[in-house]
């Protein structure tokens, strides 16, 4: 399992004796040289499946030992989003993810096309796996207690749809940027002019009066592989 901002340990110690190995990715060097302690010091017949990287998970380019196949993380909330895509492109290996959101994320990175929540969070998550609202989770259990309600998320990765992932996060970038304009409107930068983007979007079968929260990530990847249109 990979774990994310263990902190003091709370959720490390619930997650040692479920898995093989806990690799745990801590920013604050003090947190990270104190949790193998703490950890010998209340589970020592789990101390040896801990191993602890001192680094800032939105850096990281690589991860010691065995591809972590599972992450379970209480995420740091001002970059939870952030984190958890580029864990997901960074490590194929990671077939399902648990992680705990603000709650407004969670609804977010749950959400269907079509839904009032549904935005750049969901799609690109989509990109990843099938993501679904895994729980609330009361302000009670945290320390100190937050001014936010939480949730969990969960994912179970999948193939992506055919096509290429940086062009596909261009398009739904360009189309949320201004989603209460039709994608004819909204795209019009991305490709070039307004009638362009009609041009591509008519080439994928796609309405150009229709909105970006209305596209499924198939439907974006599908425009974005289409061929770019010169007036």
């Amino acid at each position: 399992m990979l774990e994310v901002g263990p902190g003091l340990g709370s959720l490390t110690l619930g997650l040692l004796p479920a898995a093989r190995r806990v690799l745990a990715v801590e920013i604050d060097p003090r947190l990270a040289g104190r949790l193998p302690a703490t950890v010998a010091e209340r589970a020592p017949g789990h101390a040896e499946r801990l191993e602890v990287v001192t680094a800032d998970a939105l850096a990281v380019r690589a991860l010691p030992g065995p591809p972590p196949t599972a992450l379970v993380a209480n995420l740091p909330y001002n970059v939870a989003v952030p984190v958890l895509l580029h864990l997901l492109e960074l490590l194929p290996s990671l077939d399902r993810a648990l992680v705990l959101v603000q709650a407004e994320v969670a609804e977010r990175l749950a959400a269907g096309a079509g839904e009032p929540a549904y935005g750049v969070p969901s799609v690109k998550a989509a990109w990843y796996g099938a993501v679904r609202r895994a729980g609330a989770v009361g302000r009670r259990v945290f320390w100190p207690e937050p001014n936010v309600d939480s949730g969990l998320v969960g994912l179970v990765r999948r193939p992506p749809p055919p096509g290429d992932r940086a062009a596909t996060f261009a398009v739904v970038d360009a189309a949320f940027a201004m989603r209460r304009k039709t994608l004819r409107a909204a795209l019009a930068r991305w490709a070039g002019s307004a009638a362009a983007a009609e041009a591509r979007l008519r080439a994928a079968g796609i309405d150009p009066a229709a909105r970006g929260e209305q596209l499924s990530v198939t439907d974006f990847a599908r425009l974005a592989a289409t061929a770019e249109v010169r007036p």
